[in-house]
């Protein structure tokens, strides 16, 4: 029995120590890049970036709002193409082939709301969002030594089905900074497949420190990459361009 008691008793103890230690890394990463304060300040982001295909760069615009509303629009042979629009009740993108807006089905729409509460960091206030952390053991991303934190966030529905969410972000010990974001995909053609996202870059914006390189792709094969431009914090945005634009 106090054998079981002492084992139940270490056991309980690391749990802690793990959260714990967790939780020193994700508060360095905000002190870090700029403070809790100047991120809990962030209501609205634009970017203004470029998408590097085999066709050339292309521009691309985000809107992202603290109440869920989102704005992704690329430029396309001179055509002005919005790829996803969200006002927080409907979401909707314009067809490639017709050109016209159509609105995303409701598991789309319902998952997209249930990550509007990630602006503008899922890391942000996790644990008021129902989200939690564990520290895994450290690794090395091309080179560079790094924490290992997975982060569970609320679920998703795929096929109609509540479905575990779950991110490893690899934290740069040095800087303590993301460097690669990786997840299970769980539907369509890539399902079963790790996604990965690189992080590069970071530079200052009003006191906050956001990366402005992305590459994005399957584990093992090359990736796309995001440069962006500029970003604005807290900016004029006309909240029509959300809304679905009936005919």
């Amino acid at each position: 029995m106090k054998r079981i008691t002492f084992l139940l008793a270490f056991t309980l103890i690391s749990i802690f120590v793990n959260a714990q230690t967790a939780d020193e890394i994700i508060n360095k990463y905000f002190e870090i890049t700029g403070g809790v304060d100047a991120w809990n300040s962030i209501s609205g982001l634009r970017l203004n970036a470029s998408v590097n295909t085999p066709i050339g760069e292309i521009p691309l615009v985000m809107y992202n709002n603290k109440d869920g509303a989102t704005f992704v629009k690329i430029t396309l042979q001179g055509n002005e193409i919005t790829q996803l629009a969200f006002d927080g009740e409907t979401a909707w993108g314009m067809n490639m082939m017709s050109m016209q807006a159509e609105k995303q089905n409701s598991e789309n729409t319902e998952n997209l709301k249930r990550a509007s509460k990630e602006f503008p960091d899922p890391f942000l206030n996790y644990k008021e969002k129902g989200f939690t952390v564990e520290l895994l053991n450290n690794e090395t991303i091309e080179g560079t030594e790094c924490f290992k934190i997975k982060l569970t966030k609320a679920t998703n529905l795929v096929d109609g089905v509540e479905t575990e969410n779950v991110l490893y972000y690899y934290f740069d010990k040095e800087n303590f900074v993301p460097i690669l974001v990786e997840a299970e995909i769980k539907s369509g053609p890539a399902k079963g497949n790790i996604s990965q996202t690189f992080f590069s870059n970071y530079q200052e914006v009003n006191g906050i420190y956001f990366s402005f390189s992305f590459t994005q792709g399957l584990k093992s094969q090359p990736g796309q990459t995001i440069t962006i431009k500029s970003i604005e914090i807290n900016p004029e945005i006309d909240k029509s361009v959300f809304t679905f634009p009936e005919i």
